[in-house]
C-alpha cells in the first residue's frame, strides 16, 4: 500500500519508511479517531510510540516483542493518553512529555513522566533524533516533533497543533490562539519548508507548502 496517510479506526495501520526511520500509523477509538505513530529505528530496533490514544491492545500488538523504549505524549487532553498507563505497564517504556502538561498527564493517568522536555530538546529514536518543538496554546506544554531523514525529507508530528485547515481547537479563548498561530507561524512555518510532510493528532496529513498560503486567512478567522 503506498501511504497516504488516511487510516481509520479499526481499519489497517499505514507504513512509511523514512530512512533509518519506519513510521507506522494507526488510528485508534471510533468516536475520536485519534492518529498513534510508531517509530522504528531499523539500525536497532528500538520503538518510540507517539499518543498511546486509546486501545492498548492494537497498540501493544504493533509493537510486538520488541523494545518499546519511550512512548511520548503530545500534550495533556484525555483523548491523547487513554492506553498509557496499559502500555507503559507491558513494556517499561519511559514517559515524555512537555514540562507545562507532564503533572496533568500524571494527575489523569496515574502514570509519572520520566522525561520532561522543552523547545529544542532531541528525544531518541534508536540512532536518530527527534527535535521537539514547544507550541502553546491548545496546552501549555503542546509539544511537536521534528525528524530529517537521510533524503532531507522533513517529517513533523503535530499533535493538537496543527492540521490540514487550522491550527488546533483553543476553545474560544482568543488569547490562546493568538499564542498558538504565533507559535505554529514562528516555530514551524518560518522555520521549515515547503516539502516537509506533517502528521497530526487526528484524521490525515498534509504538508506545510499545502498549508502555508492559508496562514492570514487562519490569522484573520480566529480559529
Amino acid at each position: 500500500m503506498t501511504y497516504d496517510g488516511n487510516v481509520t479506526p479499526g481499519g489497517p495501520p499505514q507504513v512509511r519508511r523514512a530512512g533509518c526511520v519506519t513510521i507506522t500509523k494507526v488510528a485508534v477509538d471510533e468516536k475520536m479517531s485519534n492518529n498513534a505513530y510508531l517509530l522504528h529505528c531499523e539500525e536497532t530496533d528500538e520503538l518510540v510510540l507517539i499518543d498511546a490514544a486509546d486501545d492498548a491492545a492494537t497498540l501493544l500488538s504493533l509493537i510486538g516483542d520488541r523494545s518499546l523504549t519511550a512512548v511520548i505524549t503530545t500534550h495533556q487532553h484525555w483523548d491523547h493518553h487513554r492506553a498509557l498507563a496499559d502500555v507503559v505497564a507491558a513494556t517499561g517504556a519511559s514517559v515524555v512529555a512537555g514540562a507545562p502538561d507532564a503533572a496533568e498527564i500524571t494527575s489523569q493517568t496515574g502514570v509519572p513522566v520520566t522525561r520532561t522536555v522543552v523547545h529544542g530538546d532531541r528525544i531518541a529514536v534508536g540512532t536518530c533524533d527527534l527535535t521537539v518543538i514547544a507550541l502553546a496554546g491548545h496546552t501549555p506544554g503542546s509539544i511537536a516533533l521534528f525528524w530529517e531523514d537521510s533524503s532531507g525529507q522533513g517529517h513533523l508530528f503535530t499533535g493538537d497543533s496543527l492540521f490540514p485547515g487550522g491550527v488546533g481547537n483553543t476553545f474560544g479563548d482568543a488569547a490562546a490562539f493568538a499564542t498558538l498561530i504565533d507559535e505554529v507561524s514562528t516555530k514551524i512555518f518560518d522555520v521549515h519548508g515547503d516539502d516537509v510532510w506533517f502528521y497530526p493528532g487526528h484524521g490525515g496529513d498534509s504538508t506545510l507548502g499545502a498549508e502555508r498560503p492559508h496562514l492570514d486567512e487562519w490569522r484573520e478567522r480566529g480559529w
